[in-house]
């Protein structure tokens, strides 16, 4: 049933199985998915808010009844039949929901390559960022206490203009700087991978060398030079000032012919 119910939404929203693999090497290609400890903790909140629905349905459905059967055998009739539609939406929208919650778990994705990470997730509302790891600015892990109980963590990535460590997420606005990993069980070693990917991008001329010190695994945060922080991959900003240089120069020249034509 579940399988059906999944390829029918699929069809409909025309969600792709799989995203694209990121920018870099095939051969470094890693794909990390959600644990199994994410489903069962999006499902103990799930089940919570059902429970409380379906009490509340009950109840509504009840009262429905009782005050339609105070009214007539027309009115009681009436009441059954509004009772009966109350809760087969109830009924409705629990399938649906676990529908939505399991797809969720199902068809979130992370990839990471020796220069960049993609990640997507959402079903209704698929939202899929790519993120270089030259502009990576910060790698941190949260964990809350019932995400330990499940042996999960989340873990955080922002790039340049994602502001600092304290950022705090804000539900329903889309952060361009900011991607998660989101109910994974390795959330340490996918840190530890792409700092070590980092300190390879930096050793090899793309970062400063005492930067990459900061990209051990005991460090939080990775911070990339300046120049980089300010405007994406070191070739495009030396080309970017280059280019300011000479617009600089040329304004100099047109100032002095002006100045000399005017003294003459």
């Amino acid at each position: 049933m579940y399988e059906l119910l999944k390829d029918l939404v699929l069809r409909v929203l025309k969600v792709p199985p799989e995203p694209l693999d990121p920018m870099g090497d095939v051969r470094e290609l890693r794909v990390f998915r959600a644990a199994p400890g994410y489903y069962r903790y999006r499902l103990l909140g799930w089940g919570l808010i059902q429970a409380v629905a379906v009490v509340v349905g009950v109840g509504v459905a009840v009262g429905i009844v009782a005050g339609g059967a105070h009214g007539g055998a027309g009115w009681a009739t009436l009441a059954v039949a509004l009772a009966g539609l109350e809760l087969g939406f109830l009924a409705f929208h629990m399938v649906f929901s676990y529908v939505t919650l399991r797809l969720n778990y199902e068809l979130r994705w992370y990839k990471v390559t020796d220069r960049s990470l993609r990640i997507r997730e959402g079903v209704f509302s698929v939202r899929e960022m790519t993120m270089t790891f030259a502009n990576i600015q910060n790698i941190d892990i949260s964990q809350g206490p019932l995400q330990k109980l499940f042996g999960i963590a989340d873990l955080r990535v922002q790039s340049a203009g994602g502001g600092s460590g304290g950022h705090r997420e804000q539900p329903g606005v889309f952060d361009a700087h900011t991607a998660y990993f989101r109910g994974v069980d390795n959330a340490e070693e996918i840190r530890d991978l792409m700092l070590s990917r980092l300190r390879h991008l930096r050793d090899a001329g793309l970062g400063d060398h005492e930067d990459a010190a900061l990209g051990s695994p005991a460090a939080p945060a990775v911070r990339p030079r300046r120049a980089e922080i300010q405007a994406g991959p070191l070739p495009a900003v030396l080309l970017a000032e280059l280019a300011a240089e000479a617009r600089g120069l040329r304004s100099a020249a047109e100032a002095a012919a002006r100045a000399a034509g005017a003294g003459s």
